[in-house]
C-alpha cells in the first residue's frame, strides 16, 4: 500500500545567510514575521515596511532521509510559490513555475538536504514580459506574465504583498508495483439513477503486473481489470438522492472509494464525496436578450450571490475552520451562490467540502483577471497544464456548477483600450474561447463553461450588454447615484457593490495610537480604490451632508449608505425575476483590514451590508418599486410554497401620523414575483411623509408620536431610502420615502433602552430610523444578531447580542446610531 509522509516540520529559512524556522505549509512573510524580522504589515503602514520581502530570492531547506522497503519513492508538492529550483543531496530535480500547479519529483534512493529556492516573482515576471512583449492591464504590476495569484501584487482592495514558499503540503509517497495517477468522475442522474463513472490513469513499476480495481458508492461495489495505463469503472445509485443547493432541498452525499489491487493486496485508494444533481446554463435568446439563468435538478433558479477573494492575501493562513466560519456566514446571510473570483486562486478542498455541505453553489473562474494575458510559451503550456489538474481534481464537488474562463478581460479588450495598444499580439482570447472550452469539454461535461464575467455569449454583442448574459455594474459606483441601478434589468449581475470602512474595532486594531479620521495616514493607506475616499464622499452626499470632524458619525453613515445602495440594487433586479436571473455582490470577504465593497470584514466582523444582505436574499422579500411611472409593491417569493397573506398599506407622516391605510390581499405563487399597486391617494407628497407596507401582524402604532403609547409592537423591517423590508416570524416590512434623506425633516429621535435575555430592547417614541447597534463598541467580541431597522412610534425591537461580557444598557446606548443622529 503506499505511504504517505508528511514534511511539514524541520524547515528553515535561508534569511541574509542565517537560518531562522520556517513552517510548511507557509510564505517567507509569515516567516518572517514569526522570527521578528518584519513588522505585521496588516498593522499601520507596516505594507511599505516589507516591500522589498517581495525582491528578494530565498532559500527553504530540510533534510531528508532514505526511502527502503518500496520500489519508488516520489516528493510531492502541492503548491510552490511561485518560481522555484527544488534540490536534494546537490542534485537538481526540477524547476516549476506555477503557483496553481502540484509536482511530482522521483527521489528513489535519494536523501540529504533538500532545497527549494525561490526566486523573486518580479524577476521572473519581468523577464517573461522581456520575451513575450509588453500587455496591457488594470494595474502596473507585472501579474499577467506568470502564474501566481494576481491580487498578491495589489488590487483595489488589497495590499502588494508578493509572496513566496511552499504554500501547500508537502510529503514523500512511497509504492511499489502501481499507484492511482488520476481519478476523473463524472457524476450524473440519469431517469432518477445515481450514475458514477471513474475514469483511473495509473502509474507503474511493473509493466507486467495484472492490475484491477474495485469501486464503492452507496452500497453499490464493482470491480474492472486495468490494463496498461488506466481503465474506466461506471457504478449505477438506484433511487439516488438528489443534492441541491440551499433553499431548494437537503445537500445528501455520498461516499466514493476506488482501490488499486494487484490479486488481493491493495495498492493504493483514492476517497471522495459526491452529490448527485444535474446543472444546465440556459442561455437562450428571448424577447429581452439573451438569458443567462442556472437550472440545478430542472429548477431554474434565482442565484443571491457574492464574489469570493482570497480570505487572507496570505492563503497558506487560511485554515479549515476559518473556511467553514467564512461560509456559514455567507449561507447564513441567505446566499446561494458563491463566485471564486479569478484574480485569486483555485480554493482548497476545505472550501469546496464546505460549500458541498452546505448546499453553496459554486461558479469558478480560472485565475485570469483584469489584464491581457500572453499565448505565448512559457505561459502557454502552464496554463493548459493547471486546467487540466485543477478541473479534474475538483470535478467530485456537486456544488461547483459553472466554469467561467476570466474576470474582465473580454470587457478590457473592448473597452478599455487594450485593442489598440496590443497592434494584434495575443492577449487572451485563445484561452477564453479555445484551450479553456475544449478543456472543459473533454474533461468535465458534466457542467456549462462561459467565456467570461461580463461576457455577451459572442462578439455579436458587446460584453458587458446588460440584455446579453453577465453584467458588471460598476458606473453606479464609480460615477451616479446608487437610484441608478433601477434605470436597467440586466440579465445576470456578476458583479456590482458599494464600499464602506470596516468595523470600528477593526480599525482600531489595524491602526494602533492613530487619530482616525477619513483622511488620516493609516485610513487613506488602508483605502486602496482609485479616488475611493472621493467616490465615497459623492456617494453620500446625495442622500446626506457629508460630516465634517465627526469620524463617529462618518463611519456609521458610510456603512450605512452601503446598505442601502446594495438594497437598491438587489430588491430592484430580484423584483424583475425572471428577467434578471442572478445578483453576485462584489464581495463576501476580505484579506486584510481596509475600506472595501466587502459585507465582512477583514478580522471576520459583519458589517450592517452582512446583515442587508439576510434581508435581501430571504425567500420573501417586500419592496416598492415604479413601473411606468406608477408606485408598485412587489412582493418577490423564491420560496417553494405559495405566498398568501393581507398586504396592509399606510401612509405615514415623519412626526408618526397616519394620512391613510387600506388592505389588500396577496398571492404569490412559490418561485414568482406578485405586484400590487399603491393607490394613488397613498402615495406619499413630499418630504414629510413615506409609505409603509406591511405582510403580517400590523399594530397602528404612531397615531401619536408624542402619546406615550406602549405598543410595543415587535417590529421586522429594515428601512431605506427606496424600499426595504424584514424577514421573521412576525412578518415582512417595506417603506419608501420619496425624497433624499437630507431632505426629510426628520423628528429628533426618542427612543428608550434596556437590557433583555442575550441583548436589549429599544422603544421607540418617535420615528427612529436605520437604527444600528455598532456591537463591537460594546466589547471588541460582541456581534449583534440584526443591522439597521427603522422604528415607527410605539414599535419595539430586541436586538441579540452575543460576546458581550459586561452588559449595561447605558452602554448599548452610546453605541447605537440612527439617521436622525447623525444628520
Amino acid at each position: 500500500m503506499l505511504e504517505a509522509t508528511p514534511l511539514g516540520d524541520g524547515w528553515t529559512l535561508r534569511h541574509d545567510s542565517e537560518p531562522i524556522p520556517a513552517t510548511v505549509p507557509g510564505c517567507v512573510h509569515t516567516d518572517l514575521m514569526a522570527a521578528g524580522v518584519i513588522p505585521d504589515p496588516f498593522l499601520g503602514l507596516g505594507e511599505t515596511e516589507v516591500a522589498w520581502v517581495a525582491r528578494r530570492d530565498w532559500t527553504y531547506e530540510r533534510e531528508i532521509g532514505g526511502s527502503p522497503g518500496q520500489e519508488q519513492t516520489d516528493l510531492v508538492f502541492d503548491g510552490l510559490d511561485t518560481v522555484a529550483e527544488i534540490s536534494l543531496d546537490g542534485r537538481l530535480l526540477g524547476t516549476v513555475r506555477n503557483m496553481h500547479r502540484s509536482y511530482r519529483f522521483d527521489v528513489t534512493g535519494l536523501s540529504g538536504r533538500l532545497s527549494v529556492r525561490f526566486v523573486s516573482a518580479y524577476a521572473e515576471a519581468e523577464a517573461v514580459r522581456g520575451r513575450v512583449g509588453e500587455r496591457p492591464a488594470a494595474y502596473a504590476e507585472p501579474y499577467q506574465y506568470l502564474r501566481k495569484m494576481a491580487c498578491s501584487f495589489g488590487w483595489d482592495w488589497g495590499p502588494t504583498l508578493v509572496t513566496a514558499g511552499i504554500w501547500r503540503p508537502v510529503r514523500l509517497e512511497r509504492w511499489s508495483t502501481a499507484r492511482i495517477a488520476r481519478v476523473r468522475p463524472l457524476v450524473t442522474v440519469e431517469e432518477g439513477t445515481g450514475v458514477v463513472e471513474l475514469a483511473v490513469d495509473v502509474e507503474r513499476t511493473r509493466v507486467e503486473a495484472p492490475l484491477a480495481v474495485e469501486a464503492t458508492v452507496a452500497g453499490v461495489r464493482t470491480r474492472a481489470e486495468i490494463e496498461g495505463a488506466g481503465g474506466v469503472v461506471r457504478l449505477r445509485v438506484p433511487d439516488a438522492r438528489l443534492w441541491w443547493p440551499r433553499g431548494y432541498g437537503e445537500h445528501p452525499l455520498y461516499d466514493v472509494e476506488l482501490k488499486l489491487l494487484h490479486g488481493e493486496d491493495a495498492l493504493d485508494v483514492w476517497r471522495r464525496r459526491v452529490g448527485f444533481r444535474t446543472v444546465e446554463l440556459d442561455r437562450r435568446p428571448d424577447a429581452h436578450g439573451t438569458g443567462f439563468t442556472l437550472v440545478v435538478n430542472g429548477e431554474r433558479l434565482f442565484a443571491r450571490g457574492v464574489n469570493w477573494i482570497p480570505d487572507d492575501v496570505f492563503p497558506s493562513r487560511i485554515t479549515r475552520e476559518r473556511y467553514r466560519e467564512r461560509l456559514e456566514q455567507a449561507a447564513g446571510a441567505g446566499v446561494d451562490l458563491v463566485r471564486i473570483w479569478g484574480g485569486g486562486i483555485y480554493e482548497s478542498e476545505d472550501f469546496y467540502d464546505a460549500c458541498d455541505e452546505l448546499g453553496l453553489l459554486v461558479w469558478q473562474d480560472f485565475p485570469f483577471a483584469c489584464a491581457a494575458y500572453p499565448e505565448e510559451q512559457p505561459l502557454r503550456g502552464e496554463v493548459e497544464a493547471e486546467a487540466r489538474e485543477n478541473v479534474v481534481r475538483l470535478m467530485p464537488h456537486p456544488s461547483l456548477v459553472l466554469w467561467n474562463g476570466n474576470n474582465e478581460n473580454l470587457w478590457g479588450f473592448r473597452d478599455w483600450e487594450w485593442e489598440p495598444r496590443l497592434a494584434g499580439d495575443s492577449w487572451g482570447e485563445g484561452y477564453y474561447l479555445g484551450v479553456l472550452p475544449r478543456l472543459v469539454a473533454e474533461l468535465d461535461p458534466t457542467r456549462p463553461y462561459t467565456a467570461g464575467s461580463p461576457w455577451s455569449g459572442s462578439w455579436e454583442h458587446h460584453p458587458n450588454d446588460p440584455a446579453h448574459g453577465t453584467h458588471h455594474s460598476w458606473e453606479v459606483w464609480n460615477r451616479e447615484d446608487y437610484a441608478d441601478y433601477r434605470l436597467s434589468v440586466p440579465r445576470f449581475v456578476a458583479e456590482f457593490g458599494w464600499q464602506a470602512p470596516p468595523a470600528y474595532t477593526t480599525l482600531r486594531r489595524a491602526l494602533p495610537g492613530e487619530e482616525l479620521a477619513p483622511d488620516s495616514p493609516g485610513m487613506l493607506h488602508h483605502q486602496k480604490a482609485d479616488d475611493g475616499n472621493g467616490k465615497l464622499e459623492r456617494g453620500l452626499e446625495r442622500h446626506f451632508a457629508v460630516p465634517d470632524g465627526d469620524f463617529d458619525r462618518w463611519h456609521y453613515l458610510m456603512q450605512l449608505n452601503q446598505a442601502r445602495a446594495v438594497a437598491a440594487g438587489i430588491e430592484h433586479w430580484r423584483s424583475h425575476w425572471p428577467v434578471c436571473a442572478g445578483t453576485i455582490v462584489w464581495q463576501l470577504n476580505d484579506c486584510w483590514p481596509v475600506t472595501s465593497w466587502a459585507a465582512i470584514d477583514g478580522d471576520g466582523r459583519e458589517k450592517p451590508l452582512y446583515h442587508e444582505l439576510r434581508r435581501l436574499y430571504a425567500d420573501r422579500l417586500l419592496t416598492f418599486q415604479e413601473r411606468d411611472g406608477r408606485l408598485v409593491l412587489a412582493a418577490v417569493n423564491q420560496g417553494r410554497e405559495e405566498w398568501r397573506g393581507t398586504l396592509t398599506l399606510r401612509r405615514m407622516s415623519v412626526e408618526g401620523e397616519m394620512l391613510g391605510r387600506t388592505e389588500v390581499e396577496l398571492t404569490a405563487g412559490a418561485r414568482t414575483v406578485a405586484r400590487v399597486d399603491v393607490p394613488r391617494e397613498l402615495t406619499p407628497l413630499g418630504p414629510k411623509e413615506f409609505l409603509v407596507a406591511d405582510a403580517g401582524a400590523v399594530a397602528d402604532s404612531g397615531a401619536d408620536a408624542d402619546s406615550g403609547t406602549d405598543a410595543d409592537s415587535a417590529v421586522v423591517a429594515d428601512s431605506g431610502t427606496g424600499a426595504d423590508s424584514g424577514a421573521d416570524a412576525e412578518g415582512l416590512r417595506a417603506l419608501h420615502f420619496p425624497v433624499p434623506d437630507r431632505e426629510v425633516p426628520y423628528p429628533a429621535p426618542r427612543f428608550e433602552v434596556a437590557l433583555a435575555p442575550g441583548g436589549i430592547t429599544v422603544t421607540a417614541r418617535t420615528l427612529v430610523r436605520d437604527l444600528l447597534l455598532q456591537a463591537d463598541r460594546l466589547d471588541p467580541g460582541a456581534r449583534a444578531d440584526r443591522g439597521r431597522v427603522t422604528l415607527l412610534p410605539g414599535e419595539q425591537v430586541t436586538i441579540g447580542v452575543r460576546g458581550w461580557k459586561t452588559p449595561d444598557a447605558e452602554t448599548a446606548r452610546s453605541a447605537l446610531y440612527c439617521v436622525e443622529t447623525a444628520r
